[in-house]
Parts: structure tokens; C-alpha cells; sequence
């Protein structure tokens, strides 16, 4: 092999999901003269941390505020004769990829960085990927074959408010999983706080009414892989805790939290949740017992 100039390069990519979507950004004439995707990111300047790095580049690249995990993977690849910068030289690159997310309600993305590496930012479904109908860089496919979604289990509780044959509901706004989705008022509970207290903190938050609670009526659980609230996929476990609890007869109903994964609140039948006319979560049918 010839003596060829030594250069290494560090970047820093994500790999950001949305359903059954990858972002992906389009690599320009000058670095290729095929039409080529690859993960969004590029390389880290001297003295960036690579989260940093790869924050700003998405940005640069896709137009979107994006967050990435603590964790990465890193890939390595040795081009021995090829040409950077106009010269040929002995490459090799690290690439070090993180789990990455987007708000679920970010605007489509468009290319910032002008004169960039990229001319295009998109999202892309990941069976034209693996039914090869989108050309991508190498890097795209290690990176997902290697993909596993994070994993968190959410302790909530939640509190089953009965007035007559109604019953005391919140809706998933766009921020939350199953939007549009009526489910019972309460969340997750706060390392060390218990768990009643909890209760009535998320129903002040998401009903803007005072509740006594009471009992422990039962406990249900899900497992799906979806979307956070913040955008990031997840393998999620959620157990939840059914509390009974009550409500002054005059309490007047108000979504208090701002920017949260409720947008609405209301007394619902308990009939039209039994004959499914009210898309609700199975918390809602578990608690009244009802199929």
C-alpha cells in the first residue's frame, strides 16, 4: 500500500424513529454523486462532546430540535484509498450513533445548513430501507439492525370518580400515547411520593378540582412498544394503580396543566364506555369491569 496522509474522522448520528418512519437526510453532489441517505449528524469539532455535536448537526440538517440518549454505539470503518478533500488519503471514520428523538408535534423536516453535506431531510419508511427501494449509506443498516427500543416501566395511579352512571374521564391530547383517547385522571407517580398523594396532585393538574381518595380497588398493567409523550420510541410497561375517589358535586372541571398529555375533561356515561361509542384506554374498561 502506498504511504498515503492518515486521516481520521469522528461524527456523531442518531437514529430517530417515528412509527414506522426513520429520519433520514440526503447526501449532496459533492460528497456523492448517487443519490444516498444516511442517519442525520456529521462530524464533531474539536473540543465538541458528540451529544452536542449531533444535536446541532440534526439540527442544521432537518430543521428539528431534537434529544439524544446517554447511551451510543459506536462503528468503525478503515477506507484505506480514497479521496477527501480532493486528495487521496488513508481514511478511517468513527461513528458513533445515539438513540435519538423529536417532539411528537415537530413541523416536517427541512435542510438549515447551507452549502451542506446534505440537501434534503425526510421522513422515510423503513420498508423502502429493507425492501431496498431507498438507497441508503451502510451506516443506515448497521445502525438499525442494532436498534432496540429503550425500555421503561412507569408506576401510575389512577382514580375511578363515579357521579350517578357517569364517570370522570380525561383526554390524550397530541402529547401522549393514543391521542384523542379518553382514559381515567391521574399519571405517574414521583420517586418517593405516595402514591395517594400523587393521585391527587395529577387529578388538581388534569380536572382542576380537589378529590378525597380512597381505597385500593385493583391494580392493572399494559406492555406495548410506542411513542413518548417527548417523541422518543419506547418498549413501556406501564402498572397502574386504581384508586376510588370522589369529588365535591359542585367541583367545575379545567385542564390546569399547560403543554401536558391532556387537553380535555369531562363526565362520560358510563354507558357509552360500555358500548365502545368512547374511545377509552383499558384502564377505563378494567376498572369498570366491563369488556
Amino acid at each position: 500500500m502506498r504511504n498515503l496522509p492518515l486521516r481520521q474522522r469522528v461524527a456523531a448520528y442518531a437514529v430517530i424513529l417515528q412509527g414506522d418512519r426513520i429520519l433520514l437526510s440526503r447526501l449532496s453532489e459533492r460528497v456523492t454523486h448517487d443519490e444516498l441517505w444516511t442517519l442525520p449528524g456529521g462530524g464533531i469539532d474539536h473540543g465538541e462532546h458528540p451529544r452536542d455535536g449531533v444535536v446541532r448537526e440534526i439540527y442544521e440538517e432537518t430543521g428539528l430540535r431534537a434529544t439524544v440518549g446517554e447511551m451510543a454505539r459506536v462503528y468503525s470503518i478503515h477506507l484505506p484509498e480514497t479521496w477527501r478533500d480532493g486528495k487521496q488519503v488513508d481514511a478511517h471514520g468513527l461513528r458513533i450513533v445515539y438513540d435519538g428523538w423529536v417532539p411528537a408535534d415537530s413541523p416536517e423536516p427541512r435542510v438549515i445548513e447551507v452549502d451542506g453535506s446534505t440537501v434534503d431531510a425526510a421522513w422515510v419508511p423503513l420498508a423502502d430501507i429493507h425492501a431496498e427501494r431507498i438507497p441508503v449509506v451502510a451506516l443506515v443498516k448497521e445502525a438499525l439492525s442494532d436498534y432496540a427500543p429503550s425500555q421503561l416501566q412507569r408506576l401510575a395511579a389512577y382514580a375511578l370518580i363515579r357521579r350517578e352512571d357517569q364517570i370522570l374521564l380525561t383526554r390524550i391530547s397530541k402529547r401522549g400515547h393514543h391521542p384523542g383517547t379518553w382514559t381515567l385522571p391521574g399519571g405517574g407517580i414521583d420517586h418517593g411520593e405516595r402514591p395517594a398523594l400523587a393521585l391527587a396532585r395529577e387529578v388538581r393538574e388534569e380536572c382542576g378540582v380537589d378529590c378525597e381518595i380512597g381505597e385500593l380497588l385493583d391494580v392493572h398493567d399494559v406492555h406495548f412498544v410506542g411513542k413518548a409523550p417527548n417523541g422518543q420510541t419506547q418498549d413501556y410497561h406501564g402498572v397502574h394503580l386504581i384508586f376510588a375517589a370522589t369529588v365535591a358535586a359542585e367541583a367545575e372541571l379545567r385542564v390546569t396543566e399547560v403543554d401536558g398529555t391532556t387537553d380535555a375533561v369531562a363526565w362520560v356515561p358510563v354507558a357509552q364506555v360500555a358500548s365502545g361509542s368512547v374511545p377509552v384506554l383499558d384502564v377505563v374498561t378494567h376498572a369498570l369491569g366491563v369488556s
